[in-house]
C-alpha cells in the first residue's frame, strides 16, 4: 500500500473500530434485532469508505493523502473538485497564511474531501436499494419496513450534505479571509460537529454541556496530531540509523518507534470512537427537528 506510519497506525484504528461494529452487529443478528439488515448495510458502507480511504479499493490513486503538502512543499493529493482545488490555489497565494495555519487548512480541505467520499458511497447505496425496491410488485410489511429504512437513508444524506455545504461555505470564508483569531475551536471536525450541534434540538443547557465535551474532544485531538508527528520523525530516523550499521543505537530507536506506534494507535482509536459517539448525539437532535 506504501503507507506512511502515520497511515497505517490510522488504518489500524478503523480496523479496530470496524471489528468491534461487526461484532456487535454479530450478536445483535444472533438475538434477530437486525432483520431488515440496516445494520450490517452500514458496516458494508463504512468498510468501503476504509478501503477508498487507504487505496483499497482496486482503484488507483484513490487514497486520500497520508503526508501534507508543506513536508516537501507540494501536494501529495487532488482533491478532485475544481471548486475546492481553486479555494486552495487562492488561500496559498494570499499571503494570509502562516506555513502553520496552512497546514490546518490543508487538513480542513482533505477532511471536507473525506466526507465528499462518504456522501457520495451513501448516495449509491441508496440509489441501489432504490432501484430493488421499485423492481417489487406486491407491496408487503417487508416492503413497509424498507420503506422506513429508505427514509432513514435519505435523512442520513440529508444532514451529510448540510455538513457538506456548511464545510465548503467555511472554507470559502477561511480562503477569502484568513482564520479568525476569535474562532472557538480550530479541528475541522470539531468545527463541523459544532456547527451542527447549534442546528439540532438541543436546550441550552444541553449545548453548553457539548461545547465543554467538544474542548476535551480538540484536546484528545491535538494530542494525537503530537504522537502522530513524533511517530513519523521516529520513522525517518528508523530509516537513517538502519544505513548505519549501529546496532545497539537501532534497537533503542526501534523501542522507542513502537512504544509510539502503539500510543498513536490508542490514542487514534479513542479519537475515532469518541467521533462516532458525538456525531451520534447530533444525529439524533437532528432528526427530533424534523418530528
Amino acid at each position: 500500500l506504501h503507507l506512511s506510519a502515520v497511515k497505517l497506525a490510522e488504518l489500524h484504528s478503523d480496523l479496530k473500530i470496524q471489528e468491534k461494529d461487526e461484532l456487535s452487529w454479530k450478536k445483535l443478528k444472533a438475538e434477530g434485532l437486525d432483520e431488515d439488515g440496516e445494520k450490517e448495510a452500514k458496516l458494508r458502507r463504512n468498510l468501503n469508505v476504509i478501503m477508498t480511504k487507504y487505496g483499497m479499493n482496486g482503484k488507483k490513486d484513490s487514497q486520500l493523502a497520508d503526508t501534507n503538502y508543506i513536508k516537501d512543499g507540494t501536494e501529495s493529493d487532488t482533491l478532485d473538485d475544481p471548486r475546492l482545488e481553486k479555494l486552495w490555489s487562492k488561500a496559498k497565494t494570499s499571503g494570509k497564511f502562516s506555513d502553520e495555519e496552512l497546514d490546518k487548512l490543508w487538513r480542513e480541505f482533505k477532511h471536507h474531501k473525506e466526507k465528499i467520499h462518504e456522501y457520495n458511497i451513501l448516495l449509491e447505496t441508496v440509489s441501489r436499494t432504490e432501484d430493488i425496491h421499485k423492481n417489487v410488485i406486491n407491496p408487503s410489511e417487508e416492503n413497509l419496513v424498507k420503506e422506513e429504512i429508505l427514509h432513514n437513508k435519505h435523512r442520513e444524506l440529508k444532514d451529510k450534505l448540510r455538513s457538506i455545504n456548511q464545510g465548503f461555505e467555511r472554507l470559502r470564508k477561511v480562503s477569502h479571509q484568513g482564520y479568525d483569531t476569535t474562532s472557538e475551536f480550530e479541528e475541522p471536525r470539531v468545527i463541523d460537529l459544532w456547527d451542527m450541534a447549534k442546528s439540532a434540538n438541543f436546550t441550552e443547557k444541553e449545548l453548553e454541556s457539548f461545547r465543554e465535551e467538544l474542548k476535551h474532544f480538540e484536546a484528545k485531538i491535538e494530542k494525537h496530531h503530537h504522537y502522530q508527528k513524533q511517530l513519523e520523525i521516529s520513522h525517518q530516523k528508523l530509516k537513517h540509523i538502519e544505513g548505519t550499521g549501529d546496532k545497539d543505537h537501532l534497537n533503542r530507536n526501534k523501542e522507542k518507534y513502537a512504544m509510539l506506534e502503539e500510543k498513536t494507535k490508542e490514542l487514534g482509536y479513542k479519537v475515532k470512537k469518541h467521533l462516532q459517539d458525538l456525531s451520534s448525539r447530533i444525529s439524533q437532535g437532528l432528526q427530533h427537528n424534523e418530528l
